[in-house]
């Protein structure tokens, strides 16, 4: 992956548009979806771990 990640026409599009969402934000509101949005963050690469885990055989299964 000597290239660097592109974004499509659509994902452009998705952040000009958050954009506009969070420049309408009071400072309070931007920390609360600050906070949230790192906690999904978190949660997503929980989510990845464990299918890699899972994809790759990593997982412990039951021991017999």
């Amino acid at each position: 992956m000597n290239q660097p990640a592109e974004l499509t026409l659509e994902q452009q599009f998705s952040i000009r548009s958050f954009e506009t969402q969070v420049q309408k934000m009071s400072r309070e509101q931007a920390q609360d979806f600050l906070i949230k949005l790192y906690e999904q963050m978190i949660m997503r690469e929980n989510m990845y771990k464990h299918f890699l885990k899972h994809q790759w055989g990593l997982e412990a299964g039951p021991q017999f």
